[in-house]
């Protein structure tokens, strides 16, 4: 079976049609209708489209469960819970990368419409050969474990104030080498004419940036959703649903990231969980559901923590 085909193990291709045509449209109807006009999007209309898209993801979990029953809608609540987290984490960069090149808020909303077009195929791409590869080399699931269980005890030690560095990101080095990029050109396009020559604004090396940053993020959210589920239709949907709530999660967040500081280490010990899983599961058993409690368990209590315990010294402030 080539890769490609492996993707349609687990659903009928009608219902992949399905889930892609409503997706399509979802998008179609945000960027040409709703973002017609760029305008900075409020944080009562990004609260607002935070509502939508996770009642959306919701409402497909419960149309899971009444379609194929408890287990598939559990991993794919515990999936986009964990991907949730992922896409939080992903915020913080998102803000440094707009404050790094002073992009107006009103151009931010396109570039991460663009941006999360390419995290969707990126995605289907790495689950994918993902699954496949775990159907044919199960010992490969053991690496993915000890990565995460690497990658969650990495997040949760202190660590510098994180800094970006877009001029030493490999992508843009070699945009920059085959394409003329100009800081004077409209922002509000990705390219422009100047001189009578096609060039590149500054607004797609940003694009470039998220791109490639959200390309760093897949190599975590691969392994950690691949070990809740192994069902190809669960594992990308899980997946899509929690990126398209990125842009919204983004406005709604920016500005108040330091009310989630301890959503990190909620998120490290989630993903030391899941590694640890992935690693015992040929001897202990851990059914969807507990992990579901426990997954859900981390995030409130950090959630929880961050709103009750102020910083030190924030007090003092003002």
């Amino acid at each position: 079976m080539t890769l490609p085909l492996a993707l349609f193990d687990s659903m009928p291709l009608w219902a992949w049609g399905a889930f892609f045509a409503f997706i399509s449209a979802m998008l179609a109807l945000d960027l040409g209708v709703l973002q017609r006009n760029p305008h900075a999007m409020s944080m009562k209309e990004a609260l607002a489209w935070c509502v939508v898209w996770v009642a959306l993801a919701l409402g497909f979990n419960a149309l899971l469960l009444h379609w194929r029953g408890p287990e598939l809608a559990q991993q794919f609540l515990a999936a986009y819970l964990v991907e949730l987290c992922l896409s939080v984490d992903n915020v913080f960069i998102f803000i440094l990368v707009f404050a790094y090149f002073k992009v107006a808020p009103r151009f931010q909303h396109r570039v991460l419409f663009w941006g999360i077009i390419g995290a969707v195929f990126m995605r289907a791409v790495f689950i994918i050969v993902g699954v496949s590869v775990i159907s044919r080399f199960h010992w490969v699931l053991y690496l993915f474990g000890a990565f995460l269980v690497y990658t969650g005890i990495k997040m949760a030690l202190p660590k510098k104030d994180e800094e970006i560095h877009p001029d030493q990101n490999i992508a843009v080095r070699l945009f920059r080498r085959f394409f003329t990029v100009s800081p004077q050109a409209e922002p509000e396009t990705f390219f422009a004419r100047e001189n009578g020559r096609r060039v590149a604004t500054r607004l797609f090396i940003v694009l470039l940036v998220i791109e490639t940053t959200d390309l760093v993020f897949a190599l975590d959210s691969l392994p950690a959703v691949l070990a809740i589920t192994k069902d190809s239709f669960v594992a990308l949907t899980s997946n899509i649903f929690a990126i398209l709530g990125l842009r919204s999660l983004y406005f709604a967040l920016n500005g108040v990231m330091q009310l989630f500081r301890f959503l990190k280490i909620g998120l490290a010990v989630i993903l030391v969980f899941i590694g640890v899983k992935m690693l015992i599961e040929h001897w202990v058993d851990i059914s969807t559901a507990t992990s579901l409690g426990v997954i859900g368990g981390v995030l409130a209590t950090s959630v929880l923590m961050s709103l009750l315990i102020k910083e030190p010294g924030a007090e003092k402030v003002g």
